[in-house]
């Protein structure tokens, strides 16, 4: 897994188109402060193919993550919210801003996130 640094933050999300219209596959919680997400998602660099994209979050302070047997039901019409705070991370399914994030069916806060591209 990469790193993925507050300044890459938005070429990554352009290179994915916001993760709009992706697949949430699975949700894993590996620690009580560690949450892996996998994606599948359209990659711009690969003219459009589909990939795999799983994100692991470290040092989770806050988090509202639903069952993966509900996966398949959520719309990824919105893609994802990702941003940078002073102190980490705050990724959220749909399109919210730092005062309403909370909002979201799915949102995790943490120190420091990683990312692995796969194949699809």
């Amino acid at each position: 897994m990469k790193p993925l640094l507050k300044k890459d933050i938005e070429s990554f999300l352009k290179r994915f188109d916001g993760f709009v219209n992706s697949e949430l596959r699975f949700i894993e919680i590996i620690s009580s402060s560690t949450v892996k997400i996998t994606l599948a998602v359209q990659d711009a660099a690969r003219d459009f193919d589909w990939v795999t994209i799983s994100l692991e979050f470290n040092g989770v302070s806050d988090a509202k993550l639903p069952q993966n047997s509900n996966l398949n039901f959520i719309d990824m019409s919105e893609g994802i919210t990702l941003t940078a705070l002073e102190n980490g991370f705050i990724f959220a399914i749909g399109k919210y801003n730092a005062s309403n994030i909370l909002d979201s069916i799915c949102y995790i806060k943490s120190s420091s996130l990683k990312y692995l591209q796969s194949a699809y």
